[in-house]
């Protein structure tokens, strides 16, 4: 069990978890990058903090503009039709809890990305530079680093991007890949002046650096990439591009330039507290979360290729704009299938709503969980699916509800409990709840979501022993009195797991609850109710069955 995260109650929490690009459908990596954003958001929300989950569809960038052109459409179309699918997928079939899921095609998000450029040009922190880019002859259009690939010049990985190396992480400047080539078509591109914009992050090495140092708490694979490239030296990144697809420059004379992707994608959870404050008829209710450092504590959820720009570039620009700065940095690593890396372009998905529509929310976010690639990469199999949740979700958790459940309804279909209180308590039973609920906070602070869901699992053990040793089918026939003590045990046990369920596995939880005759989860931590009416009892989860072609 990990120390918590934030101890303090109703603090202002910011979840920001990372914005899907609109070009393609979301797959299960997706998914498995993003959920702990939900997680997080659920239990301090029960906790009784003052959350704000956001995030939004990424909607600029080359890759929309060309598909667009492909198809003969606005880049409009193509990112607008995504983000509609994004937000029945997330906020729908998975229940995501965001307080806003918006997309960077707002104004609101122009005037504040074009107001952060501004501010951060009139500290000397931006400044304009002429630069070489590659340009694709046989394309006629500049090409961004994401669109010219090639040789890494550290590890000599073949598939390197203009901007990043995958198979290293180291950041790259798209001059110094060896064998350059046009992403589209695979000519060698030239090289041509081009008049740029450059954050200089030259000049936040050393606040970075000791920012860097006295964080905490942070996943490894952050942490230990981080400050080896912060510690190499920070290199001025160009914030421009040639294109007309995004956000325009707020200067004349740039009509045919826009600032780049990776400079106002993550200024969206800036704009994104601008924009939900401004819906709740509270203008100036995001300065909550960003300008009042003591009452604030901020998470930031996404996977690992995005490490260099929330932990480097977004806090750079933070640290210009004197906003609060990250306090933790949870980046996932990567969810195969097949050893094989999910990929939109190359046709390796398991799109997301269609495992959802086929096995339910719950499924697949306990699976996302308790096989996801939180610390390491997890490798997504149809067998393994299939076992974790038969074995695990319904062999434990859901059995544990409904044997407790059906064998109340026969034999107290009036309800039970009633006059109980905690003194009625199985010590033993109370001891390992109340641990549960520590164990479980503990670790959803700390990034470690299978931890907390494991003690879950552990915790419906426990009841499944406890019912089996105290063998209330046998005491209701000489007993009653001791029968209905022995349920009124395990159902309060029940009512406490569908509380720690509540941030996993919300639908499921809510389920149970309404079985218990208790409609909510209330707070994070133990149940005060010990009277209970079941009138229905059915499975809140179904069994996998794969079809043979699977």
């Amino acid at each position: 069990m990990s120390s918590p995260a934030v101890s303090d109650p109703k603090r202002n929490i910011l979840i920001g978890s990372a914005w899907p690009y609109a070009n393609g459908s979301l797959h299960l990596g997706h998914i498995a990058a993003l959920i702990g954003g939900d997680i997080l958001a659920r239990y301090h929300r029960l906790k009784g903090d003052q959350v704000l989950l956001v995030s939004g569809s990424d909607c600029h960038g080359t890759p929309i503009a060309l598909e667009a052109e492909r198809q003969g459409v606005k880049p409009a179309e193509i990112a607008d039709r995504f983000h509609e699918e994004f937000r029945a997928t997330l906020l729908g079939r998975l229940k995501f809890s965001y307080d806003l899921y918006t997309k960077t095609s707002t104004d609101n998000h122009r005037e504040v990305v074009q107001q952060a450029f501004t501010t951060l040009l009139d500290k000397g922190l931006i400044a304009k530079r002429t630069q070489q880019l590659a340009y694709c002859e046989n394309d006629k259009r500049f090409l961004p680093d994401r669109y010219v690939e090639g040789t890494c010049p550290h590890c000599g990985f073949e598939g390197a991007r203009g901007d990043q190396c995958d198979h290293c992480g180291k950041i790259l400047e798209v001059t110094e890949l060896l064998k350059p080539r046009c992403k589209q078509c695979g000519s060698t591109p030239v090289w041509r002046d081009s008049e740029h914009f450059f954050l200089l992050l030259s000049k936040l090495q050393e606040p970075l650096f000791a920012w860097l140092e006295r964080s905490e708490g942070w996943r490894r694979n952050a942490t230990s990439y981080v400050k080896n490239i912060v510690a190499e030296g920070l290199r001025d990144r160009a914030i421009t591009r040639d294109t007309t697809w995004g956000i325009p420059l707020p200067l004349p004379g740039y009509e045919d330039k826009s600032i780049y992707v990776w400079f106002e994608a993550v200024t969206g959870y800036l704009s994104a507290s601008v924009e939900w404050s401004k819906a709740q008829g509270r203008p100036d209710a995001w300065n909550a979360w960003w300008t009042r450092p003591e009452g604030s504590f901020h998470y930031y959820i996404h996977g690992k290729d995005n490490i260099p720009f929330h932990a480097i570039i977004w806090p750079g620009i933070l640290m210009g704009l004197g906003y609060h700065l990250p306090d933790r940095i949870y980046s996932s690593e990567y969810l195969t299938f097949g050893q094989k890396q999910f990929s939109k372009s190359r046709g390796l998905v398991i799109k997301a709503d269609a495992i959802v529509d086929a096995h339910g929310s719950d499924a697949v976010r306990y699976y996302l969980v308790a096989n996801g690639p939180e610390n390491s990469d997890a490798d997504f199999t149809w067998e393994d699916f299939q076992v974790k949740v038969n074995a695990e979700l319904i062999g434990k958790l859901g059995n544990f509800f409904n044997r407790t459940l059906s064998f109340t309804l026969k034999h107290w279909p009036d309800g039970v409990g009633r006059g109980f209180s905690a003194a009625d308590l199985d010590p033993e039973l109370l001891n390992e709840t109340t641990q549960a609920f520590a164990s479980v906070g503990a670790d959803i602070e700390a990034g470690e979501f299978r931890n907390a869901l494991k003690a879950v699992v552990r915790l419906s053990e426990t009841g499944n022993r406890y019912v089996d040793t105290q063998a209330p089918w046998k005491a209701v026939k000489t007993d009653q009195a001791a029968a209905e003590k022995i349920m009124v045990n395990t159902l309060w046990l029940g009512l406490a797991l569908a509380k720690l369920c509540s941030p996993f596995m919300p639908e499921f939880s809510e389920k149970v609850l309404a079985q218990l005759g208790h409609p909510a989860a209330v707070g994070f931590g133990l149940p005060t109710d010990y009277s209970f009416h079941i009138t229905a009892v059915h499975p809140v989860v179904q069994r996998v069955e794969l079809p043979a072609e699977t």
